[in-house]
């Protein structure tokens, strides 16, 4: 019974014998990665109301968040209360206001910056 690319078996009995992947062999093609990934979809899911992408210098691929003012003032309820979230909060948030974890966790890290610029501009 000969195991898949790249199990032990495989790569011990292809080293033994000089198989594929070998120098002087035909170059041995890694197993092809289904488009339907998790990740995918939930990009996809992510395309609902309050994703919508801006257009302008955005990396390819990758959209701008555009929160809505009710996900906003959830978030700044938040910030003021604690400026690091917590793990639970986190969760919970990301599932009351339809977001990744993420993008809360972007969303407190820019909120930090935010804060400390403006504390030091009143210096």
């Amino acid at each position: 019974m000969e195991k898949g690319p790249f199990s032990v078996e495989w790569l011990a009995q292809s080293s033994r014998s000089g198989g594929p992947g070998m120098p002087g062999s035909p170059p041995q093609t890694p197993p092809s990665v289904p488009a339907d990934t998790p990740r995918d979809r939930e990009a996809a899911e992510r395309r609902s109301p309050g994703h919508e992408a801006e257009s302008g210098g955005a990396a390819p691929g990758r959209s701008r968040t555009k929160f809505s003012a009710a996900q906003l003032q959830e978030l700044e309820r938040s910030f003021r209360e604690q400026r690091y979230i917590r793990a639970g909060e986190k969760r919970r948030l990301a599932a009351v206001l339809n977001l990744s974890q993420s993008q809360i966790k972007t969303w407190f890290q820019n909120r930090r910056m935010k804060f400390k610029r403006q504390t030091q501009d009143a210096r």
